[in-house]
C-alpha cells in the first residue's frame, strides 16, 4: 500500500473537509461567507498564499450559490400560476431584481 507525503495527506484532509462543509452550507451561510471572503480581500492586508486560497474558496462558493439560485429558477418557473393552471413560466433574465443602484 502506498504512503502519502505529508503534504499530500494535508491536501486531502483539507479537500475531505471542504467537500463536507459545502454539503452542509446553505445558499444564505455561503453568501454570507462569500461577503466576508471578499471584505478581507478589498482590505489588502493578506500574504499572495493566503489571498490566492480565500479567492480559491470564494470560487467554490460562487459556484455553490449559483447552482442554488438556478434551483430556485427551476422552482419558480414550476410554481408560476397562469389562468388558474400551473404552467411553467421561463424565468426573465432582464428581471433579476439585482442590477447596481448607481
Amino acid at each position: 500500500m502506498a504512503r502519502h507525503s505529508k503534504p499530500e495527506s494535508v491536501a486531502l484532509q483539507h479537500i475531505l473537509s471542504q467537500t463536507t462543509a459545502m454539503a452542509k452550507k446553505t445558499f444564505e451561510t455561503a453568501l454570507s461567507r462569500l461577503e466576508q471572503i471578499t471584505s478581507e480581500l478589498e482590505q489588502g492586508e493578506l500574504s499572495l498564499e493566503k489571498s490566492l486560497k480565500k479567492f480559491e474558496e470564494g470560487i467554490e462558493l460562487v459556484r455553490f450559490c449559483g447552482a442554488r439560485l438556478e434551483e430556485a429558477r427551476s422552482r419558480v418557473d414550476l410554481l408560476l400560476e397562469k389562468s388558474g393552471h400551473l404552467e411553467p413560466v421561463p424565468f426573465d433574465e432582464k428581471d433579476r431584481g439585482d442590477q447596481s443602484l448607481s
